[in-house]
């Protein structure tokens, strides 16, 4: 007879756990489980920016630090993840603001041509924002919502999003990408049957 397995806590169980009791040690493991999950997600994010291992080690570190101390003040409105990544990404575009005191004379800036926009960025260009952050919303998962989100308004490779969003699907953050677009250009035909028909 095989030994029947705990489910591992979710997230809001373990946020639960950490600010039912903070000071004492249930909570503290509660908090350091909650926040290693997203340990290696936050260290690419902050990799992603500055390009350098040393850095982004500490900044991951900061954004973890910064995200325990403030646990009591996380409304829970949104995803766990999706709230420490706002707060690495502050934390990356304060470290960007920063002046650099070690210039790469070497460094050609016009040696990398801009890359063309990806079908998912056309698409948003095309659309109205308040119109399609509310289709986001309303038709899109949470995956979905944060793949996109990383995908077309951070500018993240596929495969760094893969990783961060720890997605096991067999193609990755790709085919969660290619489902969201789905969901997107069908809401936003719908969405034109439905004005087309009013005008008429």
């Amino acid at each position: 007879m095989t030994p029947r397995t705990t489910p591992e806590p979710d997230d809001r169980d373990l946020l639960r756990c950490a600010l039912d009791d903070p000071d004492g040690d249930a909570g503290r493991h509660a908090a350091s489980d909650l926040l290693a999950r997203y340990q290696r997600r936050v260290y690419l994010w902050c990799y992603r920016y500055v390009r350098d291992h040393e850095r982004a080690l500490d900044m991951a570190q900061e954004v973890l630090m910064k995200a325990y101390g403030s646990l009591a003040t996380f409304d829970q409105r949104a995803e766990f993840g999706s709230w420490i990544f706002a707060i690495a990404r502050n934390r990356c575009l304060s470290e960007l603001r920063r002046p650099s005191l070690v210039l790469d004379d070497l460094a050609d800036p016009d040696a990398g041509a801009t890359p063309r926009p990806g079908p998912d960025v056309e698409l948003l260009d095309r659309m109205d924002e308040e119109a399609l952050l509310g289709l986001i919303d309303d038709r899109l998962e949470p995956v979905e919502r944060s793949a996109l989100w990383l995908r077309c308004f951070e500018k993240l490779p596929v495969d760094d999003i893969t990783a961060m969003l720890s997605l096991d699907e067999a193609s990755g953050a790709r085919a969660v990408l290619q489902r969201a677009r789905r969901k997107l250009v069908r809401a936003l035909e719908e969405r034109r049957y439905r004005e087309g028909a009013e005008g008429s």
